[in-house]
């Protein structure tokens, strides 16, 4: 099973039992919640498979002979050892977010994993969440947000720079030998991608604690990938950055649409009062027309539900033909020009943004999320407070470029 193929199914399902809930099908519900799992246990098993098939084909039986171990039957052990390792750590961190006690064995692999400093005490103490984990997180957080599943995601710990053309000055030139070179314009810019602080309290009730451990984990997981996904999304669209002097608002990844409003007459954003100007063929290729042709390759345009369906939707040509053309197979909804339309609630109602995020946005992740707890007796729940550490910023306005819609 390709991976892709396993998104696309796990997506369709989830849609599926989402629908059934707004339809208050209970049975149709446990139906899919229990198709999810399958699929979510076959395509494990597989992955698994197809790992134990590569190490068999990195160590021939030639090399098995005696009892001697060679090089290969140590890397192979090496391997998994770990994936042994990161199981065994993935149930006792479950087991500790249940508040269940620890067996010895438990206890010295959730240390090995979480190294405690001088500077930590047992009510401070953060816990590293699983690495299977994490990745369930963001890939379900890029499910929910389809800008995120764009996104270059890094995950370099500490600040990183990265480098970007500043002034790209002008094309090279022909010359002969009688003629001295002039020098070019070209300048190198820096994006300084400190990390932001990313935090969510998610309570949780002690009698949803009292779950099965294999409920348990996606159960943390979804709601973990929900909220800082949303949040991570809104910030690559709208975060307002770093602040400056004066400033009250909290240090955030920098947002495409607040760079795009920060130029000098703002060149990459078209807004118009759609009461008396509406949204036309005629509009929409001015849009397409701001985006270089190196960028539009891998571009996409993102809107919310509500804008996708009531607006680009609706669109014609001067012909009357439609220009929305429906597709699912590219990870969207539709086609415009070829561009694959696809619904993400970050943006908000009435904006429409196309861009090509993998080559616009650059984002890291500084510190992986970790994970604290904190029982409230009295309300007998446990709150969990999820914290990472995430920067981003545009590494190019020219990948943008945003259409807003104004209702007078």
């Amino acid at each position: 099973m390709k991976k892709s193929e396993y998104l696309n199914k796990r997506k369709e399902l989830l849609n599926q039992a989402t629908q059934a809930l707004e339809k208050n099908d209970l049975e149709l519900f446990n139906t899919k919640e229990k198709e999810i799992k399958d699929l979510d246990d076959q395509f494990e098993a597989f992955a698994k498979a197809e790992a134990n098939m590569n190490a068999l084909k990195d160590v021939p039986m030639a090399n098995r002979g005696g009892d001697m171990l060679t090089e290969g039957e140590e890397t192979s052990t090496a391997i998994s050892n770990q994936a042994d390792e990161k199981e065994q750590y993935k149930n006792a961190w479950a087991k500790m977010m249940k508040g269940m006690a620890l067996n010895q064995d438990e206890q010295v692999i959730m240390d090995r994993f979480n190294p405690k400093n001088s500077t930590q005490t047992a009510e401070t103490h953060s816990v590293i969440i699983p690495e299977t984990v994490t990745n369930d997180i963001w890939r379900e957080a890029a499910e929910m947000y389809p800008l995120l599943a764009d996104l270059d995601m890094t995950f370099v710990p500490g600040d990183l720079t990265i480098l970007k053309e500043s002034s790209s000055g002008t094309d090279a030139d022909w010359y002969d030998e009688a003629t001295e070179a002039t020098d070019g314009e070209f300048a190198i810019g820096e994006i300084n991608l400190s990390g932001c602080e990313l935090i969510k309290m998610i309570p949780v009730s002690w009698k949803l604690k009292k779950m099965a451990i294999d409920k348990f984990i996606p159960y943390i997981t979804t709601l973990l990938a929900e909220k800082m996904g949303a949040a991570l999304a809104k910030a690559v669209v709208s975060g307002k950055g770093k602040p400056g002097d004066g400033d009250t608002f909290k240090a955030q990844p920098k947002g495409v649409i607040v760079a795009l409003s920060a130029e000098v007459s703002t060149p990459q954003i078209i807004e118009f009062d759609d009461a008396t100007d509406k949204l036309t063929y005629e509009k929409l290729t001015l849009a397409f027309g701001k985006l270089p042709s190196g960028y539009k390759k891998g571009a996409s345009i993102y809107a919310n539900s509500k804008t996708v369906w009531n607006r680009l939707a609706n669109l014609k040509d001067e012909t009357g033909k439609p220009l929305f053309i429906q597709d699912v197979t590219a990870g969207g909804v539709g086609r415009i020009f070829g561009i694959v339309v696809k619904e993400d609630d970050s943006i908000e109602d009435d904006g429409i943004l196309l861009g090509n995020i993998k080559k616009g946005y650059a984002c890291n992740v500084n510190e992986d999320m970790t994970i604290y707890t904190e029982e409230k007796v009295t309300l007998r729940r446990t709150n969990y407070m999820a914290y990472s550490l995430v920067d981003g910023a545009p590494r190019t306005t020219k990948a943008f470029v945003y259409i807003r819609l104004k209702e007078v």
